[in-house]
């Protein structure tokens, strides 16, 4: 499931939903390494983490990122503003390309596995018609990608490396 919507404030809303047929402990440790976020991003946008590892999950903690947007190259910070492990964090941008990134991922046990969720709120520069002409259109591709290597990843691998 993938959803973006504008909520009364303006700001609009990214919503997305998998059931990874994991334990729980596997997948929260998958994303409590931040290096795994080069796994799920999409090779176009040449993405790399540039704060020297290892980076230690918690609440404050700072994470540098390089990556070209059409192109163009960019620099990104965020702050793990909330950390609740094995229940969710929020990476907060603190300098990159949105006027507003907040994102928040949720972690839910299931019979079946793990039911992972993403919600992002994000403003742009430019508003409305930036966000609808070039925006909107790169975020749903990128969480499109993400969702195909998540239903496609053998987490217990990764989780054992390291």
């Amino acid at each position: 499931m993938l959803n973006i919507r504008r909520n009364p404030s303006g700001n609009y809303e990214l919503e997305t939903e998998i059931l990874i047929p994991c334990p729980i402990k596997e997948v929260f440790d998958f994303f409590a390494q931040p290096e795994n976020l080069e796994t799920i991003t999409p090779p176009w946008l040449n993405f790399k983490i540039i704060t020297p590892g290892p980076i230690e999950m918690q609440a404050g903690a700072l994470i540098d990122y390089q990556l070209k947007l059409h192109g163009i190259p960019l620099r990104w910070r965020t702050e793990i503003t909330e950390w609740v492990p094995g229940v969710r964090f929020v990476d907060t941008q603190l300098k990159g390309p949105y006027r507003l990134w907040r994102h928040l991922h949720t972690f839910e046990e299931q019979t079946d596995g793990t039911l992972a969720r993403d919600h992002v709120t994000y403003a742009v520069y430019g508003g409305a018609l930036i966000n609808r002409l070039f925006v909107q259109g790169d975020v749903e591709r990128i969480f499109k990608y993400r969702l195909e290597r998540l239903k496609n990843f053998e987490f217990a691998t990764t989780s054992q490396q390291g």
